[in-house]
C-alpha cells in the first residue's frame, strides 16, 4: 500500500516540478540579474568580450552602442523592456538589433507577457531569419511558454520546432563574425547548439515522443559547459514514461546535484525510480 501511494505521488510531483522549471526564462545575455536565471547561454565573460570587440571595431553609432549597453545591463525587467523598445524604435538598423530582439522577447516571457513575447519574437525572426542564435533561443523559449489550453498551441509548438531545427542546420555553415575571436565563436557555437537541442528535447517531450526527446537532451547535456537542471528533469521524465527506471533515477539524480528550485523534488524522484528499478528486476 505504501509503495502504491509513493508511486501515485510521483506523477503529481513530476508535473509540479515541470511547471516550476519551465517558468524559468533563458535570458541569453543577462548581466548580473537578480530576478532571472541564465540557462544554456553565452557566459557573461564571453558576452562582455564580444561587446568589447564590437566597440573596438567601432561598429555603428556610438550613441547606439551606449544605449545598447544600458539595455543589456538592465536587471529590472520593466526597465529592460522599456529600454529595448526605445532601442528598436530609435536604432532600427543598428548591428546590435538582433540581440535586442532576443533579450526583449525573453524579458517579456520572464514577466509572463506571452502576447508581447510572441509579437517581439516574430518581429525579430522576420528581421533576422538566418541568425541561429535568435532562432534557437526563440524556439526554445517558445517551447517553455507552451500551454495546452492555448488555442494556437499546436501551431506554436510546430513553429518552435522549426526554429530550433533551422538553427541547427544554419550552424553547419555558419561563419565566424569578424567581431569574434575563435575562442568566442567556439563558445557561441556550442551554446547555441546546446540551446537548440534542449528546445527540441522539450518539444518532443510535449509531443510524447520520449525516445526522440532523449536523443536531443543527451546532445544538449553533452554539449553543455554545465548540465542544465531542466534538461535533466525532462530527461528523467522521458525515461520514467518509457519505464526505464534506472536511467530515470540517474537523470533525476544528476538534476538533484544542481542547486535549483527542482533540487529536492529531483532527489525524491531519483529515490522513487531507483526503488522502482530494483522492484522491476
Amino acid at each position: 500500500m505504501n509503495n502504491e501511494r509513493r508511486n501515485s505521488r510521483a506523477p503529481m510531483m513530476l508535473a509540479m516540478l515541470m511547471a516550476a522549471s519551465l517558468s524559468v526564462p533563458l535570458l541569453a545575455f543577462a548581466q548580473g540579474a537578480t530576478n532571472v536565471e541564465t540557462i544554456n547561454t553565452l557566459s557573461v565573460q564571453d558576452s562582455n568580450q564580444t561587446q568589447n570587440q564590437l566597440q573596438e571595431k567601432s561598429l555603428g553609432d556610438p550613441k547606439a552602442y551606449e544605449a545598447f549597453n544600458k539595455f543589456h545591463g538592465a536587471t529590472e525587467l520593466d526597465k529592460k523592456i522599456k529600454l529595448g523598445n526605445q532601442f528598436i524604435n530609435k536604432y532600427p538598423n543598428d548591428g546590435h538589433l538582433e540581440m535586442v530582439y532576443e533579450e526583449l522577447a525573453e524579458a517579456y516571457f520572464a514577466t509572463h507577457d506571452l502576447t508581447n513575447f510572441y509579437s517581439v519574437a516574430d518581429q525579430g525572426i522576420a528581421r533576422f531569419p538566418n541568425e541561429p542564435g535568435l532562432l534557437a533561443v526563440t524556439g526554445t523559449t517558445m517551447a517553455r511558454a507552451y500551454t495546452h489550453d492555448d488555442p494556437d498551441a499546436g501551431k506554436k509548438i510546430e513553429k518552435a520546432e522549426d526554429y530550433d531545427k533551422r538553427a541547427i542546420e544554419l550552424l553547419k555553415t555558419y561563419k565566424r563574425p569578424v567581431t569574434m575571436t575563435q575562442q568566442q565563436f567556439d563558445s557561441y557555437f556550442k551554446q547555441i547548439s546546446t540551446t537548440a537541442h534542449s528546445g527540441l528535447g522539450l518539444i518532443y517531450f510535449r509531443k510524447s515522443q520520449f525516445a526522440d526527446s532523449v536523443k536531443e537532451l543527451q546532445q544538449a547535456s553533452a554539449g553543455a559547459t554545465a548540465p542544465d537542471a531542466t534538461d535533466l528533469l525532462v530527461l528523467g521524465a522521458d525515461y520514467q514514461n518509457m519505464s526505464q527506471f534506472k536511467d530515470a533515477a540517474d537523470a533525476f539524480g544528476r538534476c538533484a546535484e544542481i542547486a535549483s528550485p527542482m533540487q529536492a523534488g529531483c532527489k525524491q524522484l531519483a529515490d522513487q525510480n531507483s526503488k522502482q528499478a530494483t522492484q522491476s528486476k
